[in-house]
């Protein structure tokens, strides 16, 4: 998936076998979204920072792409189907985690206005990447015993989707006030 041509990525999603689908995109989400601050950034830190985490998470879409095909294979099995759902609940809860650190990033960076559209882009990029995460896990979840570990994954997305907000509003706060 690393190395795939875009076109090519976009015909698979289109395809209607079961990977790679939503949370993989999630997952890729979160990795343009690093890009970017990696782009808009200048400290050193923060640049390495989110280009370790881009690439982490282009790691996570090919982890997600497979437990989904490992759902898939084991439907048959009913104890192997209850061991590959809870399986593909964890790369969307890394997701989930990860589009967390996406923001802690943005923050770390000046509203430049040069950049200041990257990272509202990548504020955007994390929200929509945790809910996807968040509906994945809840699809896996679905008739499962509780898992309090996935359960919390999925209760951070609010805030995650709070703190998305209050980058984009600031932004267009910002570009207001300059006109």
């Amino acid at each position: 998936m690393r190395d795939q041509i875009m076109s090519d990525f976009l015909k698979a999603l289109a395809s209607r076998d079961a990977s790679p689908g939503g949370g993989t995109t999630a997952a890729l989400h979160v990795a343009q979204a690093a890009a970017l601050v990696a782009g808009c950034a200048e400290d050193r830190d923060v640049v390495a920072e989110a280009q370790a985490l881009s690439m982490h998470a282009l790691r996570l879409a090919e982890k997600d792409a497979h437990a989904v095909t490992t759902v898939s294979r084991a439907s048959g099995n009913p104890d192997a189907l209850l061991d590959a759902r809870r399986g593909a609940c964890v790369p969307p809860a890394d997701v989930i985690a990860a589009a967390a650190v996406v923001l802690d990033l943005v923050d770390r960076v000046p509203p430049d206005p040069r950049v200041v559209t990257d990272l509202a882009a990548a504020a955007e990029a994390a929200r929509a990447a945790a809910v996807t995460a968040r509906v994945s896990i809840e699809v896996q979840l679905a008739g499962l015993p509780e898992d309090t570990a996935l359960r919390e994954a999925v209760a951070t997305v609010g805030e995650i989707c709070e703190r998305a907000d209050r980058v984009t509003e600031a932004i267009r706060s910002g570009v207001a006030l300059s006109r």
